[in-house]
């Protein structure tokens, strides 16, 4: 008898994409980062700070043509990470809300 491969919940295909992505309003205090990947459902990436899983926060994206979106995520997981990695925290970011514009934004940037 085989194992059947585990069952694929994500609604959204994940891409890695060249997208930055740091709190909105914060722009002189707080680097953006990379995401490690992305989907119209949400992100994952690191942050140096801990962040409540449930916490909603709006965050920016910054596009490879120089564009930005603002966008209200919910922090969905958060996994403290070990000495030596690039964060302290790496977390699942689940997209809650956005302007119909900035999701035509995030769908065109992930196919490039």
């Amino acid at each position: 008898m085989s194992a059947s491969p585990p069952m694929e919940r994500r609604r959204y295909r994940r891409v890695q994409a060249p997208i930055l992505v740091r709190p909105a309003g914060l722009l002189a205090q707080v680097a953006a980062r990379k995401v490690n990947d992305i989907s119209l459902g949400g992100i994952r990436t690191y942050s140096d700070e801990a962040i409540s899983k449930g916490r909603r926060l709006e965050i920016e994206l910054f596009f490879r043509d120089g564009a930005s979106s603002t966008v209200l995520v919910e922090v969905a997981w958060v996994e403290t990470l070990a000495a030596g990695a690039p964060a302290a925290f790496e977390m699942g970011l689940r997209l809650v809300d956005a302007r119909p514009a900035d999701l035509e934004r995030l769908a065109s940037a992930l196919q490039d």
